[in-house]
């Protein structure tokens, strides 16, 4: 299992890849409910990821849909 940090918990592994204030602003409420205290929003995902390999599949979908309805 990856390495976490008692200062962001399991947000920590994921790395620099999303850099450290964001790491440290979000925080972890129960298993794939993250909040974000700046932004006061809160974001369902998956258990361990920030996405779930369906909603990638469905933002695509979505995104896909929006640039055929703009031609």
């Amino acid at each position: 299992m990856a390495k976490c940090t008692k200062k962001v918990r399991m947000v920590g592994k994921y790395g620099t890849h999303y850099g450290a204030s964001l790491r440290k602003m979000m925080k972890r409420r129960a298993v794939g409910i993250s909040h974000c205290g700046s932004r006061m929003k809160t974001v369902a995902g998956g258990a361990w990821t920030y996405d779930t390999t369906s909603a990638v599949t469905v933002k695509s979908a979505i995104r896909r849909r929006k640039e055929l309805k703009d031609q």
